[in-house]
């Protein structure tokens, strides 16, 4: 054995190492060289360039937020402030239809596309660009990209209130193919939309059957999350049934006080159908989601909060129904007023929250919006809520099987072999958190507030946040899809 074999460029003893499996956590050290994990275990004579002693706190793999939209916030904030401070390594972007890449457009981008940029000159007309940029500038997390369906709808029809004609079909499909090859790692649709509201089934099935040969996968913020729920998982399950490629349910929720209890339904039909074809979901463990403000939305909303408004900033953080008040008109006409701009709206029933969050399959996502000037609290809370309220409070499940919901079960969803686990060889994306403290500090009323309890955060072997601050270190990376394997439909 070489003098140097138990030498690492960093050594972290002392710590509870919750590996993402769900296994139960055990005491020990961790070793890294370079970007890797290379021992684990008492490590007994080992020495690091970097030593930290973690004082028993909790080690785990970095978190994998699997529901962003990043996109442009990885360029804007390369830091990524808002997600090293709660133990988040690598973001999924693309979602809801909607995605930085592939599209370019000579005006301000239809909502919700105006969500990640306003600026027709911020979008990248060809993928293989946007993952090169981010190859330059690095951001300090790690990025897998999906291309939008809305996005490809924008960039290919002069008119989005329709369907797609077979020709614009197959020019949407050609995009996202050359877009798979540059190393997107799926599509995403968000049916709800508007600019996609109008596109049958038949469509995304056609565009879906693209990603079976490249062996990527679909997610979907579905047509219908209140009402309609199980007829939009319905049309889900047979997207991904009939174009044979795994979907992921994004931000499952049942939305509107008429449907409070039907998690229950949804859950019992995703867990049959699960047993047929591979389904997967997230969740957000908040009572409000966050999206464009939309007079439609109003009716599932008890409550509505101004995230951000183009002709009234100063709107932003407030009521609707107080500025409806001030300005003595209905809310309706508020809305109108206000928009372009976004709301967080309270919909969801705690109780479903916490049943699809308990939810063995579930996975944790964020679903934050990082250019609200006054965003919902899960852009900065997400993870350290599910692991100190609803974990060590809550008991609603094991700070293991958090864990593996942020960490093992993500990463084999989005096929990430070598991340989300402490083993040897994997990657060194890791955090060092206090189970006993960890908490989200982020509120509706101060939304951009960093979760205590965050210890250090590494990605790629590399420090990204420490002492309650970022680093300043970018050592992310754009993980391409030839590096992943996604697992097949069953």
């Amino acid at each position: 054995m070489s003098r140097d074999s138990n030498r690492a460029d960093l050594l972290i003893r002392n710590a509870t190492l919750i590996d993402g499996s769900g296994a139960a956590a055990r005491h020990g050290s961790l070793a890294v060289r370079d970007d890797r994990i290379v021992a684990l275990g008492t490590l007994d004579g080992w020495t690091g360039a970097t030593d930290v002693d973690a004082g028993g706190k909790a080690l785990a793999p970095g978190f994998i937020d699997v529901h962003t939209h990043d996109d442009r916030a990885l360029i804007a904030n390369p830091g990524m402030d808002c997600k090293v401070s709660q133990g988040v390594t690598t973001v999924v972007t693309g979602n809801c239809g909607v995605s930085l890449a592939p599209l370019a457009i000579d005006r301000r981008p239809p909502p919700p596309l105006d969500l990640i940029c306003e600026d027709p000159a911020g979008f990248f007309a060809d993928f293989a660009d946007y993952l090169s940029f981010l190859d330059r500038e690095p951001p300090a997390t790690n990025a897998l990209a999906q291309v939008g369906h809305s996005s490809l709808r924008a960039g290919a029809l002069d008119s989005l209130d329709r369907p797609a004609t077979s020709a614009e079909v197959a020019a949407m499909r050609g995009k996202l193919e050359e877009s798979l090859e540059a190393g997107a790692i799926g599509l995403s649709t968000g049916l709800f939309y508007p600019p996609a509201t109008a596109a049958p089934t038949e469509e995304v099935i056609e565009l879906a059957k693209a990603l079976r040969q490249a062996k990527a996968l679909h997610t979907t913020h579905m047509r219908d999350e209140a009402d309609h729920v199980t007829e939009s998982l319905e049309e889900t399950f047979r997207i991904g049934r009939e174009a044979q490629v795994p979907v992921v349910i994004s931000h499952h929720k049942c939305a509107g006080q008429a449907n409070y209890g039907r998690s229950a339904e949804t859950l019992k039909l995703i867990g049959a159908t699960r047993e047929k074809q591979h389904v997967g979901l997230d969740v957000y463990p908040y009572v409000a989601g966050s999206t464009m403000l939309d007079a439609d939305c109003l009716a599932d909303a008890s409550r509505v909060v101004v995230s951000w408004s183009i002709p009234h900033p100063e709107a932003a953080g407030r009521d609707l129904e107080d500025i409806a008040a001030d300005w003595g008109v209905a809310v309706e006409e508020a809305v109108a007023r206000l928009t372009p701009a976004g709301g967080i709206f309270f919909m969801m029933d705690e109780a479903d929250v916490q049943r699809i969050l308990a939810f063995p399959h579930s996975m944790v996502g964020s679903d934050g919006l990082p250019h609200d000037s006054h965003p919902h609290p899960r852009l900065w809370g997400t993870f350290p809520r599910v692991l100190g309220h609803y974990s060590r409070d809550l008991g609603l499940f094991s700070l293991e099987e958090a864990v593996r919901k942020m960490t093992g079960l993500p990463a084999s969803e989005f096929g990430l072999t070598d991340r989300g686990r402490l083993a040897v060889g994997a990657a060194a994306d890791l955090v060092l958190f206090d189970p006993e403290e960890i908490i989200d500090a982020a509120t509706f009323d101060a939304p951009k507030t960093p979760a205590r309890g965050i210890r250090e955060v590494w990605v790629n072997g590399r420090s990204v946040w420490r002492d309650g601050a970022t680093t300043g270190a970018r050592p992310g990376r754009a993980l391409r899809l030839q590096s992943l394997t996604v697992p097949s439909a069953a």
